[in-house]
């Protein structure tokens, strides 16, 4: 028998790679999360996690794990739910950034909408910093969408590192303007873009703009630059590059759940969503393509 309640855990340290995170996720103490994850490996007699002072792997297992505990506990909500007869219903408005579209959300968005039938779910899809200002303004009840380092706000769904990406015949010239192509204000990467650029003293020029995800992809597989990405979300076509090319690190990005002040049914359909995002989190890292 595999205990709900360490899944719920083992996925959650497995979405962020850090025990710490997971804790204050779940609203736990580190030490408890420590013993979720050592009785679930108990009961399956593997070592889910490679981890030392520094790092948290999933080990092989634990990649299998993974697709084992998000059934699990999907089928455990189902039963959940049909047996004690409540209904979650109402209208949720939820908004996600573009970086999403691509990944494996509409799976999640159609196991939601199949367990919860009478909610009357809105999607819009926009940039992180739109999101954000919409939220603000009460347009919008839960945000699935980039955080900013300064910002303390959301659960985190899983962390990764910002990379610059183009298109594998691309060649930058160490004494001409790094060509980019960006989002247009207030996207979270060309902020973080522009301000490593600025620190390291490196010329610039924006060569294009786009609100797309597509276009900003189109115009990188045409060669025409380079832009600032998720790591585990590089679409087709295109490839990291390599650190001999002297472009300056952009650091880690936070992926994040942030509720709207609206409660009620609105409010729990939110909560519902938010639950079903985080049960399947290490999906919205796989390209959907």
């Amino acid at each position: 028998m595999y205990e709900p309640t360490h899944l719920r855990t083992f996925l959650a340290v497995a979405q962020t790679l850090s025990f710490t995170q997971a804790a204050r996720r779940l609203g736990l103490r580190q030490s408890t999360v420590s013993q979720h994850v050592r009785r679930l490996e108990e009961a399956a007699g593997r070592q889910l996690f490679a981890r030392d002072t520094h790092s948290v792997e999933l080990t092989e297992d634990g990649e299998a794990m993974l697709g084992f505990a998000r059934r699990i506990l999907e089928v455990h909500e189902q039963a959940t739910a049909f047996f004690s007869g409540t209904r979650v219903r109402g209208r949720l408005r939820f908004g996600a950034s573009e970086d999403f579209v691509l990944t494996r959300l509409p799976e999640i968005l159609e196991g939601f909408r199949y367990d919860h039938p009478e909610v009357d779910l809105e999607l819009t899809v926009e940039l992180s910093g739109t999101l954000y200002e919409r939220l603000a303004a009460g347009k919008l009840d839960l945000v699935l969408a980039k955080r900013r380092p300064e910002d303390p706000r959301g659960v985190l769904v899983w962390r990764d590192d910002l990379v610059w990406i183009g298109a594998e015949r691309l060649r930058l010239e160490a004494d001409r303007p790094v060509p980019l192509i960006v989002y247009p204000p207030p996207g979270i990467t060309r902020a973080r873009a522009l301000e490593v650029l600025e620190r390291q003293g490196r010329a610039w020029r924006i060569v294009c703009t786009s609100g797309s995800l597509n276009g900003l992809i189109a115009a990188a597989r045409a060669g025409l630059g380079v832009m600032a990405h998720s790591r585990r979300l590089i679409p087709p076509g295109l490839f990291r590059l390599p650190e001999r090319v002297g472009l300056p690190e952009l650091g880690k990005v936070d992926f994040v759940l942030v509720h709207g002040r609206r409660r009620g049914p609105a409010g729990t359909a939110a909560d519902a969503l938010a639950a079903a995002v985080l049960a399947g989190g290490e999906r919205l890292r796989r390209s959907g393509g």
